[in-house]
């Protein structure tokens, strides 16, 4: 009776790699993480508003970079602009159907620990 050998690895083989990321979750994450975006995003959740308006709810944040904020999130589609004739003449903006589903991602800022609070090393101790 013969033992079945057990296959070693080829030591000159390259060695596995690692699975690489979706390339549109890649993107989404990166499209949050700009500066900005996630509160702009948050920001027009609670409705429509104009650039003004944007403003108030984004506390902080200078008008030459809500202005390019705004103009990266609609041309990926996340946001619409509707121009509204004068006088003045003013934009609105609003989520787009793409812009609600980054909400999901956003509320997750409910279940994570404050920043300068410790994050949890495992399972409560059991008590005695």
């Amino acid at each position: 009776m013969t033992t079945p050998q057990r296959s070693q690895p080829d030591p000159w083989s390259e060695p596995p790699q690692p699975a690489q990321p979706d390339p549109a979750l890649t993107r989404a994450f990166t499209l949050l993480g700009e500066p900005w975006n996630g509160l702009i995003i948050a920001a027009l959740a609670k409705g429509s508003a104009d650039f003004a308006q944007v403003r108030e709810r984004v506390p902080g944040i200078s008008d030459d970079t809500l202005a390019d904020r705004l103009k990266d999130l609609t041309t990926v589609d996340l946001v619409t602009r509707t121009a509204h004739p004068g006088p003045p003449p003013r934009s609105e903006y609003a989520l787009a159907p793409h812009g609600n589903a980054f909400l999901i991602p956003l509320a997750a800022q409910d279940h994570l620990p404050a920043r300068d609070s410790p994050t949890p090393a495992g399972p409560p101790a059991p008590s005695r």
